[in-house]
């Protein structure tokens, strides 16, 4: 997130030095572009170490093949790139005087090249960074994409003692995460900042609750003028970050205000909340369902629990609750849109140039012939956002809770570097159902829910209560 929000503060001023040089050329998506990566088959080997090569294929993978490539101005990544990496020589205490930005044309093989004799200069002063800059520099082009799809895999790092199910950070979840501070999803969010769930770890340890208003962390406030601010990527670590967090904590329900400092850690977390899929009758008719991912399968997982729900009694309609839904594949979101409905467009995959491939239900699913009732929210986003979109859209049920995250750009490749390691991001981009972008904004709810700090202090589930009333009896 530090990479992101450096690159968008210092990258305008850079390429103003650029202006008068000519528009980058439309048709240079070249056939090297395109022809510098492949998609990874089998296994992958060991990493292997980040070279200049190496970002070399990196950049022109993302030209050539990335769906925006062609209208990309390339001179937006070479920068970045080198800014990443002039920043962190500077971060070790140091600078390197041959380490000057060179002019860029517009031009992309030329660019590159003096790209990269600029880079090999600076690496030839400091010997003993070529591994550190290496990196810095192809995850700064990565971030200058701009794409909340798109990253690059490497040095995947698993804790100490860690288990399939473990939690890292600091246990516990708050109504702001942490994709809405780090520029790539709208940065809508009303304050007070507050705790929403304890999932275990230092925040169980120091007795905090659901509904416990955070006030200030690390001395910051997490709002400033209504806009949320930086200091709340704080709450979401990730390891191997293990510094403390202090925060500032009001419990509204006693008044009482106390600083804890939280210290980011393994902990386990709770087996029910690792079931992709979980179900109950609510009321005794409606059948209740929570998916938190669009993984293999999980499509037919959906429908086997609502009919094991109707075994023995009637229903009237489901809730299906995708608040916190991360999405996963698109190919379970159409299957499950299916059962609602059949013949339908309900997607479409574009190119640049608006040539779209339209994404149709797959009538071979049963239909469930039942009214729908989706619970939404921030956390929603990608397939989660795909189907969303085409229940709203197509008219298939009732949308309620807060809008979801805008973080569906498109399906994304994964493309193997030199190095084994993976680059990915969109080959198309998507629009919903109507033709209408969904990155970025995300899907507005048919009913307005939000969850307040007393309904999480008195365990309220107000978005859910909304979505009985809309079903019928």
């Amino acid at each position: 997130m530090t990479i992101n929000r450096t690159v968008a503060a210092v990258l305008a001023l850079l390429l103003a030095a650029a202006c008068t040089a000519p528009p980058p050329p439309r048709s240079q998506a070249s056939t090297a572009g395109a022809t510098a990566c492949s998609h990874p088959q089998g296994r992958l080997g060991a990493e292997k170490a980040t070279t200049i090569d190496v970002i070399e294929q990196a950049y022109l993978c993302i030209l050539g093949n990335y769906y925006g490539g062609p209208t990309l101005d390339a001179r937006s990544l070479l920068t970045a790139g080198f800014l990443a990496l002039t920043q962190e020589i500077n971060r070790g205490g140091r600078d390197v005087p041959e380490a000057i930005m060179p002019a860029l044309t517009g031009d992309r093989k030329a660019d590159w090249a003096a790209f990269e004799a600029a880079y090999r200069k600076i690496i030839d002063r400091v010997p003993d960074l070529r591994d550190e800059l290496a990196v810095v520099t192809l995850a700064g082009i990565v971030a200058a994409i701009g794409d909340n799809h798109a990253r690059w895999t490497h040095d995947v790092e698993r804790p100490l003692d860690y288990y399939d199910g473990d939690g890292y950070g600091l246990g516990l979840e708050a109504n702001v995460n942490g994709s809405q501070v780090d520029g790539s999803t709208p940065r809508v969010a009303l304050p007070p900042l507050f705790v929403t769930t304890v999932e275990g770890g230092a925040a169980r340890a120091a007795g905090l609750r659901p509904g416990d208003i955070i006030e200030s962390i690390n001395g910051s406030a997490p709002f400033v003028d209504g806009e949320v601010t930086p200091a709340i990527a704080a709450l979401y670590p990730e390891y191997p970050e293990s510094r403390p967090v202090e925060l500032r904590i009001r419990r509204q329900t006693t008044g009482r205000r106390w600083t804890v400092s939280l210290k980011p850690g393994l902990y386990p977390r709770d087996p029910a909340t690792l079931r992709v899929v979980s179900s109950k009758p609510l009321d005794d008719e409606v059948a209740y369902v929570r998916l938190t991912g669009f993984t293999s399968n999980s499509a037919n997982r959906v429908f086997k629990a609502i009919s094991s729900l109707r075994t023995g009694r009637t229903l009237s309609g489901v809730v299906l609750d995708l608040r916190g839904n991360g999405g996963g594949s698109p190919v379970e979101a159409t299957r499950l849109v299916s059962a609602f409905v059949h013949g339908k467009i309900i997607a479409y995959q574009c190119a640049m140039d608006d040539r779209c491939a339209a994404g149709r239900t797959d009538d071979t699913v049963e239909l469930l012939n039942l009214p729908l009732v989706v619970l939404i929210d921030h956390g929603c986003v990608s397939a989660c956002e795909h189907f969303s979109s085409a229940v709203k859209d197509l008219r298939l049920g009732q949308l309620v809770g807060t809008r979801t995250g805008g973080v569906i750009s498109g399906p994304a490749q994964s493309y193997l570097l030199a190095n084994n390691t993976l680059l990915s991001f969109p080959a198309r981009h998507h629009l919903g159902p109507d033709r209408e972008v969904v990155d970025r904004i995300g899907v507005p709810p048919d009913r307005y829910v939000p969850l307040t700090p007393k309904d999480a202090a008195a365990g309220r589930d107000p978005a859910l209560a909304t979505s009985l009333t809309l079903l019928p009896e």
